[in-house]
Parts: C-alpha cells; sequence; structure tokens
C-alpha cells in the first residue's frame, strides 16, 4: 500500500494474527484459517478462552440432599440437592409410582425448591425434571386438583412465571417420557437437554384438559404456529430426534451421560458473567411476558445502577445534604 513501509505492514500482521489466534485453533492458523468441522461445543476449540479456562469437566459433583423446605417440612414429592463446592441445584421429581406425574403438593414443592435457588446466592444455575399432570388427583368442579389441605387451586401456573423470571438458567434434564404438563415444564426452563429415551408430547385433549398458561405460546414460538397446532389438537407423541429437528430441545445425549453432559453445561454456563446471563435471559422472555417482561428488565437495569459509581454519587449526596458532582460521569451518546 501507499505510504506504508515494511514495518507498518508488518504490526498489521501482527494484529491480525493476534486476533485470529482468540478465534480460531492454532492448528487450523496454518491451513487457511479453516476451521474443522468439530460441531459448537466449547471443548471442540483450542482458542484462546478454552486455553485460559480448560476443558469443562464432566465428573458427577458431589450432591448435598436439603431435606427441609422453607417451612422445615420434610420434602415428599421432591429431592433437592445441591452441587458440593458448586453453584448447581438439582430438583428430581420424586414420586415413582405415578411414574413422576405432578400434583399440587409436588407444585409447591417445586416452587419452594426454586424459590431456595434463587434466594441461595451461591447457585448460579438450577436443573430440574417431571410426566405430566396426575390425572388422578383431579376432582370436580372449582375442586379441581386440591392439594394436601383440599384446597382447589391450579398453582403449575405460578411454576412457570417463576421459572420464565428466576434470574438464573433453568435446565431441564429430559429422560423417558416429558408429556403435558412435563412438556410445558421443559418449554418454560431456559434449556432441554434429552435423553435418546426421551418422548414428549400433548395429551390435554385426550383428557379434557388444556395448558392456560405459557405452553401454547411457547411451543408456538420454538417450533412454529403449524406445528404446535398439530402437537396441540392431535396429542401425538415424538422422540428425542424429532424433538430436536422442530426444535423443541437442544441436544440428544445417552441415557446414561445425560446427568454428566447436563453437568457440563451448567458448569460451562457457570464459567460466564452472571449478571449478563441474567440480562440475555430477561431479554429473550421480555415479548413473550408483556409488561412483566419489561418489568423484569429494568428490575435487572435498577440492581446493575445501583452498583454504580453515580448511583452511589447521587445517594451520598442526598444523605449529605449536598449538591451531586456528575462531571466526572461521561454523557455516552
Amino acid at each position: 500500500m501507499a505510504g506504508m513501509t515494511g514495518k507498518d505492514v508488518e504490526t498489521i500482521n501482527r494484529r491480525i494474527y493476534s486476533i485470529a489466534r482468540h478465534l480460531i485453533p492454532p492448528q487450523n492458523l496454518e491451513t487457511n484459517n479453516r476451521i474443522s468441522g468439530s460441531g459448537c461445543s466449547s471443548g471442540g476449540f483450542n482458542d484462546t478462552y478454552n486455553r485460559v479456562h480448560g476443558e469443562v469437566p464432566t465428573n458427577i459433583p458431589e450432591w448435598k440432599t436439603a431435606s427441609l423446605d422453607d417451612s422445615g417440612k420434610e420434602f415428599t414429592d421432591i429431592i433437592y440437592e445441591k452441587a458440593v463446592g458448586e453453584g448447581i441445584a438439582k430438583i428430581t421429581i420424586n414420586r415413582p409410582n405415578r411414574k413422576n406425574a405432578i400434583q399440587p403438593h409436588t407444585v409447591t414443592e417445586l416452587m419452594r425448591a426454586f424459590k431456595d435457588a434463587r434466594d441461595d446466592s451461591s447457585i448460579a444455575g438450577t436443573k430440574a425434571f417431571c410426566n405430566g399432570g396426575d390425572q388422578a388427583q383431579r376432582g370436580k368442579g372449582k375442586e379441581d386438583y386440591v392439594d394436601y389441605h383440599y384446597f382447589g387451586r391450579a398453582n403449575f401456573i405460578d411454576l412457570q412465571m417463576q421459572i420464565r423470571r428466576l434470574p438464573k438458567p433453568v435446565i431441564a434434564m429430559v429422560a423417558g417420557y416429558a408429556l403435558g404438563a412435563g412438556q410445558v415444564l421443559h418449554m418454560v426452563c431456559d434449556l432441554t437437554i434429552a435423553a435418546d429415551n426421551a418422548i414428549f408430547g400433548e395429551i390435554g385433549v385426550k383428557v379434557g384438559s388444556f395448558d392456560a398458561g405459557y405452553g401454547p405460546s411457547v411451543m408456538a414460538r420454538l417450533v412454529g404456529p403449524k406445528r404446535a397446532r398439530e402437537m396441540m389438537f392431535m396429542s401425538r407423541f415424538y422422540n428425542a430426534s424429532e424433538a430436536k429437528e422442530m426444535g423443541l430441545i437442544n441436544t440428544i445425549v445417552p441415557l446414561e451421560k445425560l446427568e454428566e453432559e447436563t453437568i457440563k453445561w451448567c458448569r460451562e454456563i457457570l464459567r460466564n458473567s452472571p449478571m449478563a446471563i441474567r440480562v440475555c435471559k430477561s431479554v429473550i422472555n421480555a415479548t413473550d411476558d408483556g409488561y412483566a417482561g419489561l418489568q423484569q428488565i429494568g428490575g435487572d437495569l435498577t440492581l446493575m445502577f445501583y452498583g454504580t459509581e453515580e448511583s452511589a454519587e447521587a445517594k451520598n449526596a442526598y444523605l449529605e445534604r449536598r449538591k451531586p458532582d456528575y462531571s466526572k460521569f461521561p454523557k455516552l451518546p
């Protein structure tokens, strides 16, 4: 180039190589900068990020059972565990005699566990997984779906809202059947990892029921309106491969590798900025959540702003009865 010396060209080449080595494995820099096909798994690239952080461990952590809920009562329908020394919580529906179908009491315990996971600052992510609503628990009329205190309620919708607004990622770990309420539960989670034996589908119209919460709208977002209507109107079942192809789940792994892969995803998320992840979740959900979604984003932004020097200056000036000095804070475009 005109006006450029050999030193200038050398400097440019050095900077280009420095940027490229952050994005492209070193072995490919020598072969026309082509990245070999290794999928999108972070472990498949030897870029600077992965050289700094190393491979994501896949060993199963040591789990510590949280045997009591916030009322001091033993959990009966779920198993709630936390990984020792890691920011991961695991919630497992434990009703094997009902094929892990949920009832109002199950949902109450799930909500208490999710509340604990949210309030525990050491927890950065949660993984959960259910079959569907327990039809045997359905009553009559306004008493439909009563809890242990015979209080009629449809608290599953409250659980859906809680998962959507939980400021930490929730990963659904699915093995076997995820039908009806189980299908909706995994859809409102942020990510879904399925075993190769997983079966997905809606059964509501077959048993005189339907989801009045996020289920239909989230399903239409994931698989498209036509396929969502097919799933809702016809109550067909779909295997894991079909579910992945239509965009209903993220990935499929062998059953024996399900927890290992889910833990790996959790640990990979834990490497990233918790506040950035929190805001990303709020922004993704905001379109469907309306004013509630905007409120969540507003709350996240408020939390971030309260941690800034500018906010501290305003608060301190008020408490010290003086004018705030905003001159040191740039008015960014």
